[in-house]
């Protein structure tokens, strides 16, 4: 069975993404604009993973600018403050590791392929950002999908934003309290955004109506 992951949008989302067509940094968007309805929908849609991922290779080019400076936004390509202040290159690109590890996890049926992303941009908030005014991580990266027999390229290299709202004062407060730290926030989104690149949207109203009957008889805990 291939592997399928539901979406639950309203008509309006559904017409934003068919606007966008192939274009990644659409698709991406759709995925922030489209609310959880929690409930059955005729506008719901279905992932299906498009390929058997073997490998993801996460690159962070050292010629990516760091900013470590306390102010309200950095002239720089990472800032990271989520992590204590050591090797942001390593903390990036573990993060979007785990992200992708997770996004590909299931994908095992299809054309054996390996991906490469490559971050360009992780601009999240300084700490005066983050306990004053809030704002949004800036999460960039550019996608290519080679054949693993040939490595021959498949998709990309194409760009992709991921950007996500990020809290700022009492409400970020309250979120790291419960445990939603910054980058339980991060990895999440670019887990979500990573697995929409790398499948494709399935609206026939069979397949819809067996994921919509799967999720509601899925056990409590499944993702």
């Amino acid at each position: 069975m291939r592997p399928t992951r539901l979406l639950l949008a309203l008509p309006a989302a559904l017409a934003l993404s068919a606007c966008a067509g192939s274009d990644p940094a659409g698709r991406a968007a759709s995925v922030a604009a489209t609310p959880n309805t929690g409930s059955a929908s005729a506008s719901a849609v279905v992932l299906h993973a498009r390929y058997a991922v073997q490998g993801v290779n996460v690159v962070v080019p050292k010629s990516l600018k760091v900013s470590e400076a306390n102010m309200f936004y950095p002239v720089a390509d990472i800032v990271w403050r989520g992590e204590p202040r050591g090797d942001r290159y390593a903390q990036v690109q573990s993060m979007v590791t785990e992200a992708a590890t997770r996004a590909t996890g299931t994908m095992s049926e299809g054309r054996p392929v390996n991906v490469t992303i490559e971050i360009t941009r992780f601009h999240c908030l300084t700490e005066k950002t983050r306990y004053t005014v809030g704002g949004t991580h800036a999460l960039h990266f550019r996608l290519t999908v080679t054949d693993a027999a040939t490595g021959m390229v498949l998709e990309g290299p194409r760009d992709v934003i991921a950007d996500v709202k990020a809290s700022g004062g009492a409400a970020a407060i309250a979120e790291e309290q419960a445990g939603r730290t910054q980058r339980v926030v991060v990895v999440d989104r670019l887990t979500d955004v990573i697995r929409r690149e790398l499948s494709t949207v399935v609206t026939d109203p069979e397949v819809v109506a067996r994921a919509l009957m799967a999720s509601q008889t899925m056990p409590v805990g499944t993702n």
